[in-house]
């Protein structure tokens, strides 16, 4: 019994084709991806870039936060609610492990007077088998300023570390969380909180206001693109010549006989 089964042939090279461009889609899909994510990165550049030239801006008005643009240096007078801090885990200085200090201010000037903006203290080291001891914010009414955010930066988390349901929480510590939206916090406090985060940078204090800049390498991510693309290019050459030796297998023999 001949091993050479036209059929059995065919529908390998059939398989193969439905594979090969299955494999196209996916490379070409995860390419634009990257390009997506490059654009995104470069539009963030962008971003900061444009808001660390603008002028330094005082906020104490609904107008004037609306005109504070993205990583602009902002300042504002108001007083810390020490109770409310928040610790969020995982945020590592040169390699250090450690915590950011997040904590609402209540702005009393204009009208955001009695509303608070989430700002980020400084960084804290982690000292293995202890309690974190959180340095107190200064009491009374204050001027600080820092840097204009959208959000608090996320990390990557497989579960979830949910703050408790009311803050100030009745155990007395700061509760420790992975990441912190703007939404959760505000439905846990008594208090009005703006859509911003504010980096703080002065006054000095004891802790540790380095703050690191996002991932904006959005030339890494065009050259995972082209890799991908690569691949796409490699698989459609595959692709091209199974469809040739496919074709040319199941094409009738035309040659004509030749009588004796």
């Amino acid at each position: 019994m001949s091993s050479n089964n036209p059929r059995s042939s065919s529908t390998r090279s059939l398989l193969a084709l439905v594979c090969l461009g299955l494999l196209m889609l996916l490379f070409i899909s995860l390419g634009r991806w990257q390009l997506s994510r490059a654009q995104e990165r470069q539009s963030l550049a962008q971003q900061i870039e444009q808001g660390r030239q603008q002028a330094p801006l005082h906020i104490d008005s609904q107008a004037s936060l609306d005109k504070g643009a993205l990583w602009q240096s902002v300042a504002v007078h108001g007083s810390w609610r020490s109770e409310l801090t928040v610790l969020l885990d995982n945020r590592n200085f040169k390699g250090k492990p450690g915590y950011w200090i997040a904590t609402p201010f209540v702005l009393d000037e204009g009208d955001l007077a009695g509303s608070s903006l989430l700002v980020l203290r400084g960084w804290l080291a982690r000292v293995p088998g202890q309690t974190p001891s959180v340095p107190a914010a200064p009491s009374g009414s204050e001027t600080i300023s820092g840097e204009l955010m959208e959000r608090v930066p996320r990390l990557f988390e497989l579960g979830s570390s949910p703050l408790p349901e009311h803050l100030p929480d009745s155990s007395g510590t700061p509760p420790v969380v992975q990441n912190l939206a703007l939404e959760d916090l505000r439905s846990r406090i008594d208090l009005p909180v703006l859509p911003r985060v504010l980096a703080q940078t002065a006054p000095a204090s004891e802790l540790q206001t380095n703050w690191p800049d996002p991932n904006i390498d959005f030339e890494k991510n065009r050259g995972y693109a082209l890799q991908w693309f690569g691949f796409a290019l490699i698989a459609l050459c595959a692709w091209i010549g199974v469809a040739w030796k496919w074709l040319r297998r199941s094409r009738p023999n035309s040659a004509p006989t030749r009588k004796t």
